[in-house]
């Protein structure tokens, strides 16, 4: 988690230094990887209970606090890989700048999140769980903690992010036919919708994705960590929960690694185009 808090603080500060956060993408993508930065280093630092049986009473309150924030960010996390989801869907699909939602991206994304966090607040659940984290505790004899976990957090997001990542794949193959079968009849102009569309998506689709493809194996390991302590699920749980934050961060650093490349080929086509002209 503290490598993925970095590499999350690396794609930020590449952000803000090349001022992308100009552009109404790249700011939602920022939204997306500042929660991932945040939930990184919140999972980072519960590294100090691994003496909790040590002194429970001094970090019981701590650990319920830690455990609301947890649940919070990923909600946050969520919820702004949706919003960069129906962003370019009605961008790509149903020709709408949806730009002017903005606000109400950012409002819906940090304030939906709290209400969910507070859930377990009501219910008393929040504790030392089987992986070691300060979360929704759940064992063999926790039932009702499982439902509750997992109607809170892993079946409601191996939903949501299901259908975002069906969204996402069904966009790019349909832009992809579209440049390709233009293509086939006349050159592409730089500012093709199509193109565009399709130049934005390709990176960005990897958010819904690979959020997906690493909430499966969570879900897995907790319904057997409902059942038994393991050490390798534990391993396993953690691993994956941390590549929920280090795949945004990288996802994004390759999007602007494959803008600023596509920009200097397009600036060195021009003054090769002007020199010889």
């Amino acid at each position: 988690n503290t490598i993925a808090a970095l590499v999350c603080l690396l794609a930020v500060i590449l952000v803000l230094r090349l001022k992308l956060y100009t552009k109404v993408v790249y700011r939602l993508a920022l939204y997306q990887v500042l929660a991932a930065l945040t939930f990184a280093t919140v999972e980072a630092s519960e590294i100090v209970f691994v003496e909790y049986y040590s002194d429970v009473r001094v970090f019981y309150k701590f650990c319920i606090g830690v455990g609301w924030v947890v649940m919070y960010m990923q909600w946050v996390k969520l919820l702004f890989t949706m919003c960069v989801t129906l962003h370019l869907f009605c961008f790509a699909v149903l020709y709408k700048n949806l730009k002017k939602l903005e606000v109400l991206y950012v409002v819906t994304s940090l304030l939906v999140p709290a209400l969910i966090a507070s859930v377990p607040l009501t219910t008393h659940s929040y504790g030392i769980s089987a992986s070691g984290r300060c979360y929704i505790y759940i064992n063999e004899s926790n039932l009702p903690a499982f439902i509750e976990r997992l109607a809170l957090w892993d079946g409601t997001a191996i939903i949501a992010l299901f259908v975002a990542s069906v969204a996402m794949v069904f966009v790019v193959t349909k832009l992809g036919r579209r440049v390709w079968t233009r293509h086939t009849y006349e050159q592409i102009p730089d500012g093709d919708q199509h193109w565009k569309a399709l130049k934005q998506l390709l990176p960005l689709a990897a958010f819904p994705l690979l959020f997906f493809v690493f909430t499966i194996p969570v879900l897995i390991n907790d319904v057997f960590l409902s059942k038994q302590n393991g050490g390798a699920l534990v391993i396993s749980n953690g691993v994956f929960i941390s590549l929920w934050s280090a795949s945004s961060g990288v996802t994004l650093i390759i999007h602007i690694g494959v803008a600023i490349c596509y920009e200097k080929r397009r600036r060195r086509m021009l003054v090769n185009f002007t020199a010889v002209s």
